[in-house]
């Protein structure tokens, strides 16, 4: 894992110092070293966490003739059988490394190169015989990757504070960009909460020709067969399908790499499955890590011990109390660079920072399950609703088997539950299972001022609805959830603020095996039915694991990860910074929330120590906050960070060959 930028100048060679200061902001996400590679339009850095051929991976890369250059940040898990494809084919390699994988694949098969990679990515490739820069990401989008247009050239990086290091670029947030994360949870690619800036969508690779966009492509993009004409209909035969696979894609990125890989355990079934398949398919063995609450509301320590006792790993916890969450909040928004809704990060950049504190720099984890293989109460939900159109007294017997993990069920409460299922409810709609989140985090744009509300013309449902492909008119309304899901939350959001930037905050490859390409395709063509059968989530996945995780984590109610929100910031006291950016003068610098409204909200938490308030006052409170510390951290002032790029740097520097001048030199 790294992190990557550039600068695109059709004007002059690229300003060194400030591809300098570009690396120093994306220090944290490889402090193993840097590199950059310039000529007369085109700079390309490189930040390093060496992992895979730690001495000769160092970056920027080209291939033999030095036409073709690329900074990559990510893994090629296939590069193995990729590189051994290409050397058939008269190509020659100096390393061992994916990334140089990448050149000649691309030399090789040019953009058709991204459909052969099996892993996660967000690369440039800078090609000096045609003139193009190409920015592409991963299917999925595990890994980010943005860019701008400032004073005539194009910047592009892994994080929006390494566009920040360019003084031209405007520091403001996006109306449209708020608007989408106080609807969906997170922007949708292009989209982003800053002002000017964009980001790659997954799946797409974008061409720039003199710094101007000439194209953007999707290689790869969800999709499933129409309800009733699925191929893959045997359950049994899926599941031992399943298992071959996700064993395969768990045991590829345990093994391809040059430093230890832990993994880590959740107390559910979907990390429980990918350290089963670490720990019963390798000799190797296995650290885990879990991540445990104070509260035990939100514990799950029962299921973690059970799990690492049975396979035998060794196994360290990081317990979180109320008020850690609140201390480690201002780190976790400035890596997450985007407004939350929740503080679940908060924990997750706590267990990655254990995770590197014991010696590691990559895990393995459950990340992507839950929507590829339908896990989520939104999906079941989303059953119940469409049930509701046609039959409403089964939808509400349905209702019953939900939520049994809740003090207070639906079902115990038959007017919630109407109320609940049956709002803004339309047969046939396509978004008929996210029309309720939706509906509750929306109501946060009422503390919006009227400046910021009046600025958006846009609804960020319809956008997303007007993008789902024609042939969603077939498909089983679980598949369309799942497109939704996988469009929505998992890239911006999972993978996001909750995966990548906490995980990179402290120097840490996450590695997901349920979002290898081999284990969605499976998973998109099996039916519906065998991934939420009756109101058993996940029933392949069980089905193909019975004998590997414990009965007590198999037929466990499903507990989504939760965290202390309000309760982190007054249950245990208030650190000083939520007054500094909730002040008066905080909230008028940042121009996104009425005062007068956030004022009613901190005084209601007060008086309640953040406990029991509701779910929209919860989202409210840590929406405001996050969003008046993105602004403070990342807007108002210098942002927080080295200033030097990680030692050794590398440079390659085409600009000073002719002059005899030390590249080495500034």
């Amino acid at each position: 894992m790294c992190g990557i930028c550039g600068v695109h100048s059709a004007a002059e060679a690229p300003d060194p110092g400030l591809v300098r200061r570009m690396l120093a902001a994306l220090a944290h996400r490889g402090p193993d070293g840097s590199g950059y590679y310039r000529d007369e339009r085109v700079a390309l850095g490189h930040t390093r966490l060496a992992i895979v051929d730690t001495v000769g991976g160092v970056q920027p890369m080209c291939g033999e003739d030095d036409q073709v250059w690329v900074t990559f940040n990510g893994e090629i898990f296939n590069h193995v059988e990729l590189a051994a494809d290409l050397r058939a084919r008269g190509h020659r390699f100096r390393t061992r490394s994916d990334t140089e994988v990448i050149v000649h694949a691309w030399e090789e098969w040019g953009p058709g190169c991204f459909d052969r990679f099996n892993g996660q990515w967000a690369l440039a490739i800078w090609d000096r015989r045609t003139g193009d820069l190409v920015l592409s990401r991963d299917r999925f989008g595990v890994r980010p990757l943005y860019y701008t247009r400032s004073g005539g050239r194009l910047l592009f990086a892994s994080e929006v504070k390494a566009l920040f290091a360019d003084p031209e670029v405007p520091r403001e947030l996006d109306p449209a960009g708020i608007d989408q994360v106080l609807t969906l949870w997170s922007t949708v690619a292009p989209q982003t909460v800053f002002r000017g800036i964009e980001q790659v969508p997954p799946g797409s690779y974008l061409t720039f020709r003199d710094g101007v966009a000439t194209d953007c492509t999707r290689y790869w993009a969800p999709t499933f067969p129409a309800r009733g004409s699925e191929q893959r209909t045997d359950l049994r035969g899926n599941a031992e399908e399943l298992r071959e696979r996700l064993v395969a894609a768990t045991r590829l990125r345990f093994e391809r790499s040059d430093v230890p890989v832990a993994a880590y355990l959740s107390g559910g079934i979907d990390s429980a499955v990918t350290a089963g398949a670490i720990a019963g398919f390798t000799d190797v063995p296995l650290h885990t890590f879990s991540l445990r609450f104070a509260d035990d509301e939100f514990d799950e320590g029962s299921y973690q011990t059970l799990m690492a006792k049975q396979l035998g790993t060794v196994h360290q916890d990081v317990v979180v109390r109320e008020r850690d969450i609140a201390d480690v909040f201002p780190d976790v928004v400035r890596h997450a660079e985007s407004p939350l809704l929740r503080t679940g990060p908060a924990p997750m950049f706590l267990l990655s920072r254990l995770v590197r504190e014991s010696g590691f720099k990559v895990v393995v984890t459950g990340e992507g399950s839950d929507e590829v293989l339908g896990g989520y109460d939104i999906f079941r939900e989303g059953r119940i609703r469409e049930l509701w159109t046609r039959d409403p007294a089964a939808a509400e017997a349905a209702v019953e088997q939900l939520y049994p993990w809740m003090k207070r069920s639906p079902h115990q409460a038959p007017a919630f539950a109407k109320s609940f299922f049956g709002r803004n409810l339309v047969a046939g709609d396509p978004a008929i299972s996210h029309r309720p989140r939706w509906d509750a985090t929306a109501v946060l744009r009422s503390m919006l001022t009227a400046d910021v509300r009046g600025a958006g013309d846009r609804v960020p449902a319809d956008d997303v609805l007007a993008a789902m492909p024609a042939e969603q008119a077939g498909w089983d309304p679980l598949s369309r959830a799942q497109w939704l899901e996988m469009t929505t939350l998992l890239p911006g959001y999972i993978l996001a603020s909750q995966g990548d930037r906490m995980l990179m905050g402290n120097s840490v490859e996450g590695r997901f095996p349920f979002l290898d390409l081999h284990v969605a395709e499976l998973a998109s063509q099996v039916p519906a039915d065998h991934k939420i059968h009756g109101m058993d989530e996940k029933h392949l996945l069980k089905v193909a694991f019975a004998d590997l995780v414990p009965e007590e984590i198999l037929r466990r109610p499903k507990q989504p990860y939760r965290a202390p929100d309000a309760a982190a910031f007054f249950a245990g006291g208030t650190p000083d910074w939520v007054f500094d950016v909730t002040s008066g003068s905080a909230l008028e610098a940042a121009g996104i929330f009425r005062p007068e409204l956030v004022q009613r909200l901190l005084e209601k938490a007060r008086r309640t120590g953040g406990r029991r308030l509701g779910n929209t006052d919860n989202m409210r409170l840590v929406a405001v906050l996050s969003t008046q510390l993105l602004h403070s951290e990342l807007l108002a002032g210098p942002v927080a960070g080295p200033t030097a790029p990680p030692e050794p740097l590398t440079i390659f520097d085409r600009t000073l060959e002719s002059t005899g001048r030390n590249p080495a030199q500034p």
